[in-house]
């Protein structure tokens, strides 16, 4: 096998943080093709999964959000939600709505590590960083997929640096793109 092609044997999955990678693409005017970002991903090793997190509002609420989780769970991707919470903010009086996905992403990454070679995380979270040490502790690469062009900023510079390499989204922009 040449070194070009090497990686192919890589097993590899993706983790994408569905609230961090939504606002980036919006940022970027990204509309993303799901299927084509599958595709994308298959080329570059054997995908064993691809997760998708994100907090789902109640189901009695209509959601564009659960349009797309449906999409998702019948076109390849494995996704992790759960419902979420709704609160009043004591100081402001005003309603918010809250669901972090975090711990589920890590979790699930810690679990799968030992069955891949290579983990791809969307997201510009700068939590993420001492669970891509962890990771990498284990002898599995990490590539995190952000963008260093949106204002604000949505990549914490820590993660960028604690990552083995950055894709970032301006790159792979026309591969990704619906139009």
């Amino acid at each position: 096998m040449s070194p070009k092609n090497s990686h192919l044997s890589e097993r590899i999955a993706l983790f994408i943080d569905g609230s961090n990678f939504h606002s980036t693409t919006k940022l970027l005017n990204l509309e993303v093709d799901y299927l084509k970002l599958l595709s994308l991903f298959k080329e570059k090793g054997q995908l064993i999964r691809a997760y998708y997190y994100t907090a789902l509002p109640d189901q009695s609420e209509i959601s564009p959000l659960r349009k797309l989780t449906d999409f998702l769970d019948y076109n390849g991707y494995t996704i992790v939600s759960k419902q979420t919470k709704e609160f009043t903010d004591h100081v402001t009086g005003e309603r918010r709505v809250k669901g972090n996905m975090d711990m589920e992403l890590a979790l699930d990454m810690l679990k799968m590590s030992k069955h891949l070679d290579h983990v791809y995380l969307f997201s510009g979270d700068g939590d993420f960083c001492r669970l891509l040490s962890e990771v990498q502790d284990r002898g599995v690469r990490v590539t995190v997929v952000s963008s260093t062009h949106t204002q604000p900023k949505l990549i914490a510079d820590a993660l960028r640096r604690k990552a083995d390499s950055f894709l970032d989204l301006d790159d792979i922009y026309d591969e990704l793109s619906r139009g």
